[in-house]
């Protein structure tokens, strides 16, 4: 945890709540432990949603398509979802919510390889979600950059892995060591890059918000 437990149910005593279909998505992945955004992420990503009013959203790891379909509540009239999953076991269930939830006009599924499936994608994004494999972030970016719109806004989220990027890397468990290096690497990459504006928020387990200057 990077905030004070105490904090974060205090925020989260305030949040007005999100729809039925959200909130039984929520409750089930919950149930399965399956990763999904937290409450206090959710309602910082309905606030950028309504500031930055996108045209086009790419989210990069569905899962089970809560935040897709959480996005979907809060964006603008017109506005369309890509959505990107490769966990073969979680497409299944991201597509009956989405049907649920009626978003299938608003939200297209893509099941494959991040990387090769966004090789593929043609014109710009002006709000792109990153919510998938961490230690992928930085392979990602290079494809990522490449359709992101100037003034676009780029989110990543859980940057800061429970606290573990301040650490040494031998600190941090064996099997997460490379997790750790690559994300220190993606965020020093992040802040550095003269096309990128880059905030590191320490919300939820932490995101980046980087606006395209240039």
């Amino acid at each position: 945890m990077i905030v004070n437990d105490r904090i974060v149910a205090y925020i989260n005593s305030l949040d007005n709540g999100n729809s039925d279909i959200c909130n039984s998505i929520e409750k089930q992945a919950r149930a399965d432990n399956i990763p999904i955004i937290r409450k206090e992420m959710g309602s910082l990503l309905k606030v950028l949603l309504r500031l930055k009013q996108p045209k086009r959203i790419l989210e990069v790891g569905t899962a089970v398509g809560y935040s897709s379909i959480l996005m979907s509540e809060n964006m603008p009239k017109g506005c369309t979802i890509t959505t990107i999953e490769k966990y073969e076991k979680r497409i299944p269930v991201a597509k009956s919510n989405f049907e649920l939830a009626g978003v299938t006009d608003k939200i297209t599924l893509i099941e494959g390889d991040a990387i090769e499936e966004m090789q593929k994608l043609e014109g710009e994004y002006d709000f792109i979600f990153m919510d998938a494999a961490k230690g992928q972030y930085i392979n990602f970016l290079p494809e990522v950059m490449r359709l992101l719109s100037v003034g676009g806004l780029l989110i990543s989220d859980n940057v800061l892995q429970e606290g573990d990027i301040v650490e040494s890397r031998y600190a941090v468990v064996r099997r997460n060591r490379t997790i750790h290096t690559r994300m220190r690497d993606y965020l020093y990459t992040l802040t550095h890059m003269e096309e990128l504006e880059t905030s590191i928020v320490p919300i939820g387990d932490g995101i980046t918000l980087s606006v395209r200057v240039k």
